[in-house]
């Protein structure tokens, strides 16, 4: 059974080490032993566990919450429009800060609004507290008005939730959520409240010690373990670190260089992963995976180890799972003992913090070139940098007239600059954003990864910029995307949170588009939007931006892109939107098939890459 202390505010909000913003030093004026509803006991629960940033819409069961929230001087709640977003702007809170992200819904419908936000946080092992409503505890069961059993329905998708029926558990549930989200692995847990719970008298007690039977919150990598891949680093001839969103949430950047700069290896960062690695390091390949660069692609099926650093060995990475690095031993470490074999056989496991791998591996890899020197990989390098040159990223002119959206989001990232917090949701856009803007610091690059979430833009850069108030915030949108939360940009306005948008309107939905143009003999089936080409624009973006109290612009050639993300970026007291009109046609590239292996990877249309098919060993 593990124990821990009394938990403090510092212990449930820290931030990973090297994230954006330090610890919340909020704390609660508590009094231990006072009287009060539990409702009050709820709002203490987050003051005590360091919460200041809320975001959530009230109901019928979550109602007596709300009342006593109106009291707190620590808690900030931002009324959203839609419990999505509030789940989204949570996760976008705790991306940019390291802190794990709070919302709060009713019951029934509200805390079903939160199972797309919830399950991604799963999947992108991001620390969220949901906090829901339930009909009361002699109703639970019958069918209730907006009765829904969420912590059945989420019970896959969390890392723990519960049912509070007992005024008396809140303080001791609210406190277990704070520390379980962000201890070990990171990601979202629930608390389901009855309103009979929250609306009987309790006696507040803020737990001295938390026992959690059963949970793991990282264990030390064993010496043994760590001495072996040292041992494979050093005597490798291909060597590549493939590294993956673990290391951001870890807050292990600084050792990932440490490591990288020491072994001399290759280095590919996965979409969870940009910015891990400065993508100025000159061992940065670049990203991995089915849109992912040439080089970073061959580099791990060349390769003969691959160090994987806190990554899953996702379908999107691997491609063909069997035909994935083939000649590569492999060394995987991971704070979470599930991952580790999942996918791929592991040849040296490592189990742990990955700031504590790093702590262990950099001195047992210096000792190593102590005893034998440090490997040759002239021979590696010239190859992985031919592959670089020959291959680099690049675009080519529309040819309908229209903008690059390639040009518009590489602008963005140079103009707006390195400390700039991005967010993009889900499709072609994401993809060039992951590939045209060069991120030089983690918690930068904010995005649904795992589960792929369209409408999560919008409400994860407002939850950012809440978390991050001085940093720059743009979110980088689809014309798909941006209509599923866009309402979003309502509570934007009104709680003065002035982030920016570029909404990269291809009138279509793009990445849908582009498999039905390769897939699909180009029958384009219900994939156009009518946003931007055309005599109508249903709807006009600047219009619907403006009547939500935003200032909107419109860029539709290349040649005013530079002119209008300076003007956006002159703005600073609301929020800015811009619909940048661009090419329907342009297309992702590099691009390998789903279900197709990464030898199979396209350069362009048609174009394969040519690389030394010889003997590897």
């Amino acid at each position: 059974m593990a124990q821990v202390k009394a938990p403090k505010p510092s212990a449930l909000m820290s931030p990973a080490p090297g994230s954006a913003r330090p610890p919340s030093t909020a704390t609660a004026s508590v009094s231990e032993g006072e009287r009060m509803s539990g409702a009050q006991s709820l709002i203490r629960s987050l003051e005590s566990a360091g919460a200041t940033d809320i975001f959530g819409l009230p109901g019928g069961a979550i109602l007596p919450a709300y009342d006593p929230l109106m009291d707190s001087t620590q808690l900030r709640h931002i009324l959203v429009r839609h419990e999505q977003g509030a789940g989204h702007a949570a996760q976008g809170y705790a991306h940019a800060t390291g802190r794990p992200g709070v919302c709060i819904a009713t019951s029934g419908p509200g805390a079903t609004n939160l199972v797309t936000p919830i399950a991604d946080a799963n999947m992108d092992s991001i620390p969220l507290v949901a906090i829901t409503g339930q009909v009361a505890a002699a109703s639970i069961g019958t069918d209730a008005f907006q009765e829904a059993d969420i912590v059945g329905i989420t019970q896959p998708i969390t890392k723990h939730n519960v049912l509070v029926t007992d005024p008396d558990d809140i303080p001791r549930a609210v406190a277990e959520a704070f520390y379980i989200a962000s201890h070990g692995r990171p990601g979202p847990v629930l608390v389901d409240v009855a309103k009979s719970a929250m609306q009987s008298q309790t006696t507040f007690h803020w737990p001295e010690r938390i026992e959690l039977p059963g949970f793991n919150a990282g264990a030390r990598p064993h010496a043994k373990t760590v001495q072996e891949a040292a041992r494979l680093l050093a005597t490798a001839r291909r060597p590549v670190l493939y590294v993956g969103g673990g290391v951001i949430r870890s807050g292990a950047s600084a050792g990932l260089r440490r490591l990288t700069d020491l072994s001399g290896a290759a280095a590919v960062t996965t979409l969870m992963a940009r910015g891990a690695l400065p993508d100025s390091h000159p061992q940065n390949l670049g990203m991995p995976g089915m849109h992912g660069t040439v080089a970073a692609v061959a580099a791990l099926q060349k390769a003969d180890l691959v160090v994987a650093l806190g990554a899953r060995f996702d379908d999107r990475v691997t491609g063909k799972l069997e035909s994935f690095a083939p000649h590569a031993t492999i060394v995987h470490a991971d704070i979470d003992p599930a991952e580790i074999g999942k996918n791929r056989a592991v040849d040296v496991p490592i189990v742990g913090d990955l700031k504590e791998v790093f702590a262990a591996l950099v001195p047992a890899l210096e000792a190593e070139h102590a005893r034998h020197g440090k490997p040759d990989l002239e021979a590696w390098w010239a190859q992985l940098d031919d592959w670089r040159t020959t291959y680099s990223l690049g675009y080519t002119p529309t040819d309908d007239g229209h903008g690059s959206p390639q040009y518009v989001i590489q602008r963005l990232g140079e103009i707006s600059g390195p400390d700039t917090i991005f967010t993009s949701g889900v499709g072609q856009h994401q993809m060039w954003a992951s590939q045209f803007i060069k991120y030089e610091r983690p918690n930068t690059w904010i995005n649904s990864g795992g589960l792929g979430t369209m409408g999560f833009s919008v409400p994860a850069a407002m939850g950012a910029k809440v978390g991050e108030p001085d940093r720059t915030v743009w979110s980088i949108d689809g014309d798909g995307c941006f209509q599923m939360t866009n309402q979003e940009l309502v509570t934007c306005a009104l709680n003065e949170i002035p982030i920016k948008v570029a909404i990269i309107n291809n009138s279509s939905l793009g990445m849908v588009r582009q498999w039905q143009t390769l897939f699909y003999n180009q029958r384009y089936s219900n994939t156009d939007l009518h946003t931007g080409h055309g005599t109508r624009r249903i709807p006009d973006f600047v219009k619907l931006s403006e009547a939500m109290g935003c200032v909107g612009l419109r860029c539709e050639t290349d040649a005013d892109v530079d002119a209008t993300i300076k003007r956006a970026m002159e703005i600073d007291d609301q929020p800015v939107v811009v619909d940048f009109t661009v090419s329907r046609d342009a297309m992702v590239w590099p691009m390998v098939a789903a279900g197709t292996s990464n030898d199979e990877i396209q350069y362009a249309r048609g174009i394969a890459p040519e690389w030394d098919r010889g003997e590897e060993e």
